[in-house]
């Protein structure tokens, strides 16, 4: 799950609103339509379930306090948009890349003045922005391919300000950038949490570029 499409600003791939979501979709409904789109859709949802509470506490609070663009990837439901926002995040710095067009609806409607991008991670760049502050990533690093995570991490890295974070959280115990990779990108790992009450139970860590 990672998109992209502005609301505010539309980028060139923007897409208008295809399915219009009943007014009863609450927040509290959110497994049984992730779980619905995690079936409709499996290559585009990287779980089963959305994150808990916890872990978008977690996530979110990762995010540096400050001022610039935050972009996070593969958004879902918006468990974690939810969070960066209450951490202090301005919703007009805020930017959602999702590549489930049902979940680019539902963010849309959830978050209106927030930027909504339909495309993919490696579209950053041509968002157009300033230094980012940092990348939530909920991406499923662990599953991917690693040319597909070297895109992604160079696509990321790029566009970060210099020390700034890529937050991410995986399901397993290791980090889900394998070293080669890590030592080619330049990259260290810094633990930061266990969310054990996750279902499955989830690890937090933010990736760093070693500067030169």
């Amino acid at each position: 799950m990672v998109g992209p499409e502005g609301n505010r600003r539309a980028s060139p791939q923007t897409r208008r609103h295809r399915l219009r979501l009943p007014d009863s979709l609450r927040p509290d409904a959110d497994l049984s339509f992730f779980l619905g789109q995690a079936l409709k859709r499996p290559q585009s949802v990287s779980a089963l379930a959305p994150s808990s509470a916890r872990l978008a506490e977690a996530m979110a609070s990762l995010v540096p306090a400050g001022s610039g663009p935050v972009v996070e990837l593969g958004p879902g439901t918006g468990k974690i948009t939810r969070q960066i926002l209450a951490h202090g995040v301005a919703p007009r710095d805020l930017h959602l890349l999702e590549i489930n067009d049902d979940f680019v609806t539902l963010l849309q409607e959830r978050f209106p003045e927030v930027s909504v991008h339909a495309c993919g991670a490696e579209a950053m760049a041509g968002l157009g922005l300033p230094p980012l502050r940092a990348v939530v990533s909920g991406l499923p690093l662990l599953s991917f391919p690693v040319p597909l995570q070297a895109r992604i991490l160079r696509a990321a890295f790029r566009q970060l300000a210099p020390g700034a974070p890529f937050i991410q959280y995986t399901y397993g115990p290791a980090v889900p950038v394998p070293p080669r990779l890590m030592k080619a990108l330049r990259l260290r790992a810094i633990r930061r949490a266990v969310i054990w009450g996750n279902l499955p139970p989830a690890q937090v860590l933010t990736l760093h570029r070693h500067v030169a």
